[in-house]
């Protein structure tokens, strides 16, 4: 019997010498950022002379509307209007331009991101909502400006959780269920293209 105790221990004792002398030892994955910027020239004078003083006035109001089961904003649902949140003005150019088709590209999840170049993003406008929603970028001129900001909003959910059974007399069985509440946080990205035709002109729109 110690014979045999002693030949286990022996034994145990290889198996793991033979583990620490593995002859391969696959490596962790590891993935890289993958940065997607424009190989458009990124035109200054034309973004600078885009964004002078002038006229015209944008007027807007950013909301969303939650979504139903498959992912399309329900239309009948009440707007959740962007309570004090950014909003970004972009004059449309080409590198503007390819900068959002790289966007769509883009996948978190392998870590794959469109990037603007630092000189790129430095002209812009950018706005506070107010309760409501509502934003304004006044003194434009007429052009093609790009229009965006990011709506973080909850929504409540629920659901009934078993927590056990009961049986009567005649063998009838109740089940009890507690009810359970969740919230789940919501981004949504709003954004357009719109477009000033006149000098004095006052453009009213919905970000949405």
């Amino acid at each position: 019997m110690k014979i045999f105790k002693f030949s286990t221990i022996i034994l145990l004792i290889l198996c793991t010498h033979c583990l620490s002398m593995a002859q391969y030892v696959q490596p962790e994955k590891t993935i890289d950022t993958i940065k997607l910027m424009p190989q458009t020239n990124f035109d200054v004078i034309a973004a600078k002379s885009a964004l002078a003083p002038g006229k015209a006035t944008i007027k807007g109001v950013a909301f969303t509307k939650p979504k139903t089961s498959f992912g399309y904003k329900a239309p009948f649902a009440p707007r959740i209007y962007a309570n004090r949140i950014k909003i970004l003005l972009f004059p449309v150019t080409p590198y503007l331009l390819e900068y959002l088709e790289l966007r769509k590209q883009a996948n978190y999840k392998k870590l794959k991101f469109a990037y603007m170049s630092n000189e790129a993003w430095k002209y812009h406008y950018y706005a506070i909502t107010n309760s409501a929603g509502e934003f304004t970028f006044p003194n434009l001129k007429p052009g093609k400006y790009y229009i965006e900001g990011l709506l973080n909003w909850t929504s409540t959910g629920s659901y009934n959780q078993y927590t056990g059974s009961g049986y009567g007399n005649y063998g009838d069985r109740t089940d009890y269920y507690d009810t359970k509440y969740y919230n789940v946080a919501h981004a949504d990205l709003l954004n357009t293209i719109v477009e000033i035709k006149d000098e004095n002109e006052v453009l009213e729109m919905k970000l949405k």
